[in-house]
């Protein structure tokens, strides 16, 4: 499970503890990366929470990964440095620093975590976006198009279906 806030971690970790019926439950942080990363692997049924920055670099191919729940488009922190430089040098040509910077790098980073759940020809799974603006506004159709090809779906059911079609 990822999220685009430290807060946003720590309070899904709270939560989710109770409801995972035994379940192993990791967070980032409570150890380094790697070291989480090989509990994670070497359980296969744990949950991992972590912010949408741990995504990077990540490599956990076969069952141990079978479900990515993304909380928020993951658009750059608008005060960034960085970020606000670039899209201050954009706003001063005349283009729109959302449309030409924050847009194109939500695209690029809701494409890295499909890329986290199929990493091999044998692997299978669901990203699930919970961010209902990729519903709601303008940009949500764009960032859509520009994942890779995959059933899509809103309907809870339809999901249920899926998974149980799994040997």
């Amino acid at each position: 499970m990822l999220t685009t806030s430290l807060a946003a971690m720590r309070g899904l970790y709270e939560r989710l503890g109770p409801l995972l019926g035994g379940r192993r439950l990791l967070v980032q942080g409570e150890r380094p990366k790697e070291a989480l990363l090989s509990a994670f692997r070497a359980d296969g049924r744990a949950v991992l929470v972590a912010t949408s920055s741990f995504w990077e670099g990540v490599d956990v191919p076969g069952e141990a990964l079978s479900l990515v729940v993304l909380e928020k488009i993951p658009f750059a922190v608008p005060t960034d440095p960085v970020f606000s430089a670039r899209g201050q040098a954009l706003e001063e040509a005349g283009k729109s620093a959302f449309a030409h910077l924050a847009l194109p790098g939500a695209a690029l980073a809701l494409k890295q975590g499909f890329g986290r759940l199929i990493r091999s020809e044998t692997d299978r799974g669901i990203v699930a976006l919970l961010d209902e603006r990729v519903h709601t506004k303008g940009y949500g159709k764009r960032l859509l198009e520009a994942l890779p090809a995959a059933y899509r779906t809103t309907e809870f059911e339809e999901l249920r279906q899926f998974v149980t079609g799994w040997s």
